[in-house]
């Protein structure tokens, strides 16, 4: 399942980059789909970590577009602070909690604090705690209400009881 997934990601991908549309560039793409997808599959690297599609219903329709709006206002919030004659910066790190139990929840929590901008994670100190670096209080204080967290850990535990369903 995870091959046939990751196989028409690419598919797609291929298409929306290249604009060719006719026969033979499709032929190539299709050919050039196989082959990737067949090296992935000798080094073993088509899996729930490498290819979440556990993940995908819930991230697409619910935490991406919650997530392009945090990016949205920490946009905003930058810029004012660019903009401000002032240039009101506090930079400085703090550590925070992370409740995902798996890799790929740490990750996808880690790589969404990075992805809102004044925010980046620099370090795991120990399980469940990330070092980040922020410009600003208020880039801290969004973080600190751990609204990001539990959406996090809230879809990583949905990931989680499909992947054990899909075990059993």
């Amino acid at each position: 399942m995870h091959t046939i997934s990751l196989g028409t990601v690419m598919a797609v991908l291929w298409m929306l980059l290249s604009g060719y549309f006719d026969p033979l560039m499709l032929g190539f793409g299709v050919i050039s789909v196989i082959i990737t997808l067949w090296i992935a599959h000798r080094m073993d690297v088509v899996d729930h970590e490498g290819h979440p599609i556990h993940l995908a219903v819930h991230a697409l329709l619910v935490y991406w577009p919650w997530l392009a709006w945090q990016i949205v206002k920490s946009n905003w919030d930058i810029a004012k602070i660019i903009l401000s004659p002032k240039l009101n910066i506090t930079p400085h790190t703090f550590d925070t909690k992370a409740t995902q139990s798996t890799e790929v929840g740490l990750t996808l929590y880690a790589n969404s604090i990075t992805l809102t901008p004044g925010s980046v994670t620099i370090d795991i100190r120990s399980a469940g705690m990330f070092e980040v670096h922020v410009l600003s209080t208020n880039a801290r204080e969004g973080i600190e209400t751990l609204e990001m967290d539990r959406r996090c850990s809230a879809m990583d535990a949905k990931a989680k009881a499909k992947s054990k369903a899909g075990q059993a």
